[in-house]
């Protein structure tokens, strides 16, 4: 829409907005202004399950107003750039209580042996929508509009937030349907769990803004946040701009990396959870595995991917970063239920705001130096963010901890959380049934 572009057809498309670089930065970078402010309220809002805030209907309502307000994009765009800013950055403060209240769920269901596995799974749904929408929103430049995308996802959300509504409960003990079996097990499993609504001044702040293993967390979710939106905001770009492949085209290969992201997030989850069930390794070490593997090897590619020029190899490259990139999140994503279960959604809040300085930062630098500078700017670019994630290495292999901090233990005001009491028959073959729709 900022540049012109032939539809298969053969139809030439002029350009609908005449935006700088530097504006498109803005608008791209402006969700992440108020994706920030919303990341700790919404986790300490998530954490205390009141009235209509309970946290599941927080994600839904966070999904919900994110959908409709798509819907309102493309005429904000025709009104203004201000306008299209307003909308991101209303966009993003919906957007923002998501994460946290996933964390907030997943504190009634998910057995601390079978966390990685669940939660993954959940994540999953992140990386898969963008093996969906990135050819898909392709396909709808090319064939119909560049305003085609916002109207369908904006409908696709809408239609899905009625079904989340009414088809979710916020823990076991609630669900109309689920058996009285599989109920105790997931409860005898997950402890019990203070009802007692979380007050702001019982929350130890002190304690968590100077325990080393939260910001060793809050550093690999700003590392892994960097090359998350880089990719999902310019890959389309660097295939076009850098390896010279056509836009209907670019779509289904750009989707490839998140396609190889989404399978390694689901095993690695999987293989983290047998190799702490079945005592092969701590949970600490299984953190610091996954996360620095995932990690280092992305680093890697990420160095190869900014000097390979031929299509074929960067594709290659591009794909094995981003894949091996997903056993980092059985590492610090689902590391906040590991050493502070009661706080895991303000938790979440806080290493999700820092990351997302990374999505604030990344678009407004990558425009910078690929327009600039053109193909040595993604040379850059690519540097930048390999160097990054070895920065997280270091930091998190270091600071990480998977063990439950003194500071995360109820006081003695609250019902006791115990979420850690497990019976000694806990073993090979624990595998609670999920009933929780998810995203």
């Amino acid at each position: 829409m900022t540049e012109n572009f032939t539809d298969p057809w053969g139809k030439q498309h002029e350009v609908a907005f005449h935006w700088s670089p530097s504006v498109l930065g803005i608008i791209e970078g402006s969700f992440f202004y108020g994706y920030l402010i919303t990341q700790v309220p919404g986790g300490f809002i998530a954490a205390r399950s009141i009235l209509l805030l309970v946290n599941y209907r927080l994600f839904g309502l966070a999904i919900g107003a994110t959908s409709f307000l798509n819907l309102l994009m493309p005429v904000a765009c025709y009104t203004g750039y201000g306008s299209a800013v307003v909308i991101q950055i209303l966009q993003g403060l919906a957007q923002g209580v998501a994460y946290p209240s996933v964390h907030g769920m997943w504190r009634f269901w998910a057995p601390p042996l079978e966390r990685t596995k669940l939660a993954t799974t959940t994540f999953t749904g992140s990386y898969a929508g963008a093996v969906i929408g990135l050819p898909l929103s392709a396909l709808m430049t090319s064939y119909v509009s560049w305003s085609a995308a916002f109207y369908f996802y904006g409908s696709c959300g809408c239609i899905w937030f009625l079904f989340w509504y009414f088809m979710t409960f916020e823990k076991p003990s609630i669900h109309p349907t689920i058996s009285d079996a599989e109920r105790n097990l997931i409860e005898s499993k997950v402890g019990v769990i203070s009802n007692v609504p979380l007050k702001f001044a019982n929350v130890p702040w002190k304690s968590i803004l100077t325990s080393k293993c939260v910001w060793a967390i809050l550093v690999a979710n700003f590392c892994r946040s960097w090359t998350f939106y880089l990719l999902l905001i310019h890959q389309l770009a660097y295939m076009e701009e850098v390896l010279h492949i056509e836009i209907h085209n670019s779509g289904f290969l750009a989707a490839l990396p998140h396609i190889v992201m989404a399978i390694v997030v689901l095993l690695g989850g999987q293989l983290a959870d047998y190799l702490r069930s079945q005592n092969i390794l701590s949970t600490t070490t299984v953190r610091k595995l996954f996360n620095c593997g995932g990690f280092g090897l992305e680093g890697l590619f990420l160095i190869a991917c900014a000097y390979v020029r031929r299509p074929g190899w960067a594709m290659t490259c591009l794909v094995l970063a981003v894949g091996f990139s997903g056993f980092a999140i059985s590492g610090f994503n689902v590391n906040h239920l590991d050493i502070a279960p009661r706080y895991a959604s303000i938790l979440m809040g806080m290493s999700n705001g820092l990351g997302t300085f990374a999505g604030m930062i990344c678009p407004m630098l990558t425009e910078r130096l690929t327009k600039t500078y053109h193909e040595s700017g993604w040379v850059t670019v690519l540097l930048t963010a390999g160097l990054i994630h070895f920065t997280g290495i270091t930091f998190y292999g270091i600071f990480a901890s998977g063990e439950q901090q003194p500071w995360a233990e109820p006081n003695k005001n609250t019902s006791p959380l115990k979420e850690n009491n497990l019976p000694e028959t806990l073993g090979k073959n624990s595998q609670s049934l999920l009933i929780l729709a998810r995203r």
